[in-house]
């Protein structure tokens, strides 16, 4: 059982290493179009009529699944002042519920979300006219990645690991 709760993490791990470079991507993305946007503007003197939308998509992809990303490594702001004070057995079974809270919530991101995704696709985009659909598919999948990240924490807690030390959060020290 252990181990297939150790390969359980070892493929959610990978999942999770693709869509850091999604992630990446985006970044670069989105970096290079407003790079451009602000040169072919001031410097050019005519700016480029999609790219500050096509920007603003990236940056709702970004916020959505980078959110189940950081989740993973516990990247997120939290209050631990309970942790930091109660036992071991009532801390694990608080994270324990926290998870569980987290899930749910992502459960009803992913169902309300693949809601709004129908309810937009026949809209279209001013600038770029595509559909809607596409920036608002961030919320469901943000779900999905937060629902397979609250998975991979819970087997954490099972068997005994804690994946914000394995994660290299910190900046190296400088000496």
């Amino acid at each position: 059982m252990k181990t297939f709760l150790i390969l359980t993490n070892r493929v959610i791990d990978q999942f999770n290493r693709v869509v850091g470079w999604g992630l990446a991507f985006l970044l670069l993305t989105m970096t290079v179009l407003i790079f451009w946007q602000v040169f072919a503007r001031f410097v050019v003197g005519k700016p480029l009529f999609f790219s500050d939308e096509i920007a603003r998509f990236a940056m709702i992809w970004l916020t959505f699944i980078g959110a189940g990303y950081a989740y993973r490594r516990g990247a997120l702001i939290s209050v631990d002042i309970l942790l930091e004070y109660a036992g071991a057995r009532f801390a694990c079974v608080l994270r324990v519920l926290v998870v569980l809270c987290s899930a749910l919530f992502a459960l009803i991101i992913v169902k309300y979300g693949f809601e709004l995704v129908g309810r937009v696709a026949n809209q279209t985009a001013p600038s770029t006219r595509i559909s809607m659909m596409w920036p608002y598919m961030a919320v469901p999948l943000g779900g999905i990645v937060i629902l397979v990240n609250s998975i991979a924490l819970l087997i954490d807690e099972v068997i005994g690991s804690d994946p914000s030390k394995q994660a290299n959060t910190q900046p190296p020290e400088v000496s």
